[in-house]
């Protein structure tokens, strides 16, 4: 069974974090921290909440000012930093109860907090902690973000875009910039061409985001960005993924999709039925008349879920330009059980898509799994 995020605040975690804080603080009381990290609440805490009771705790235990406070964490997270460096690791997602702390703590404190935020956010993130600025200084925290878009630091610039995304996961929505993106799209057009993977990408969540409640200014942004070159190309596609899946024309359009009324569809092949744990086998002919030229190849599954309803997730085949006639598409689609998903037995069914255009719908039964 696959390991919970959760436990990624494990025993040894925290006693490697106790001894780290001590070495700058020395009466940090390391047994007495891990016992109250490690209380009778402990095992009912999800990964967040662990963050935040971790983050809290540690402020607690070092019984100095807010500013002292933070001189002795980024004296402890730089030694980490090193210490990781030299074993080829990344901090990552368990290092952000530093940032964790600040969003608690250093709300008082707008310059202390955003040079903490700075030192934290390389080789983790301060994306969770920067909103609750935004919300209550925001003028001043975009400013600050613009200057952290020329950073030489890929980690500080990616903040800059990845801390205000109007729905960044698992953080509080930005309404602000749900309704009106703005500000948003005036720091991306700072790092629209950003030579970092790390930076694009995040660029293009934040666009997919803004897709979600302004679609029109999404398109208009597509169409000012597409084809300046293959880094910005790649980052304008990421960012209309949704729009993609949903099948949206102008969005097609502006990749150059178009769906041929000659295409046919033919040799269809889906199982009848598939056990919960297994995959769904099915297979299918693509002919046109003349070449089939670009195509995004998709499918959608429709999900049964609770109550007589259901959800339809779309999954892409393949996409390019295809110089022949037909083509043959043979896919397995897994029903394996996973953490964010729960499948109910039931008639599902499976589409197949070209070009945003669905142009066959089959039907399936997911049945359960066999126990041995």
């Amino acid at each position: 069974m696959a390991s919970l995020l959760k436990d990624l605040y494990s025993q040894t975690f925290i006693e490697t974090l106790a001894s780290d804080i001590s070495r700058f603080y020395p009466n940090f009381k390391i047994q007495n921290f891990t016992s109250d990290i490690f209380n009778n609440t402990w095992e009912q805490k999800e990964l967040k909440q662990r963050m935040r009771h971790i983050s809290t705790t540690m402020y607690q235990y070092i019984k100095l000012d807010y500013k002292k406070t933070v001189e002795v964490l980024i004296l402890c997270f730089d030694f980490r930093k090193i210490s990781k460096e030299k074993k080829h690791e990344n901090l990552g997602l368990e290092n952000m109860i530093f940032a964790d702390m600040i969003e608690v703590f250093g709300l008082d404190d707008f310059e202390v907090s955003m040079q903490a935020m700075e030192c934290f956010t390389q080789y983790s993130s301060s994306e969770f902690a920067i909103r609750q600025f935004i919300l209550k200084y925001e003028d001043n925290t975009m400013k600050q973000m613009k200057e952290w878009t020329k950073s030489k630091s890929e980690h500080t610039r990616r903040l800059a875009s990845e801390g205000c995304r109007p729905r960044l996961p698992w953080a509080i929505a930005l309404p602000i910039y749900k309704n009106n993106p703005t500000k948003v799209i005036e720091i991306l057009e700072l790092l629209k061409n950003d030579s970092s993977k790390y930076v694009q990408k995040s660029v293009a969540n934040n666009l997919n985001d803004i897709s979600k409640d302004n679609i029109h200014t999404v398109k208009k942004l597509a169409n000012k960005w597409i084809d300046k070159s293959s880094s910005l190309t790649w980052v304008v596609k990421h960012g209309c993924r949704t729009l993609l899946k949903a099948g949206d024309k102008d969005i097609l359009s502006i990749f150059g999709y178009s769906f041929s009324k000659t295409i046919d569809i033919s040799n269809i092949i889906v199982s009848s039925e598939v056990k919960i744990g297994d995959a769904l086998s099915f297979s299918f002919l693509l002919k046109d008349l003349k070449n089939l030229g670009k195509l995004r190849l998709e499918y959608a599954v429709n999900f049964v879920r609770l109550k007589g309803k259901s959800s339809r997730k779309v999954f892409k085949i393949k996409e390019g330009i295809f110089d022949t006639k037909s083509l043959e598409i043979s896919k397995l689609h897994s029903f394996k059980k996973i953490n964010t998903r729960v499948y109910y037995e039931g008639l599902h069914s499976i589409e197949f898509i070209v070009n945003g255009i669905s142009i066959h719908t089959q039907k399936f039964y997911l049945i359960k799994e066999e126990i041995l």
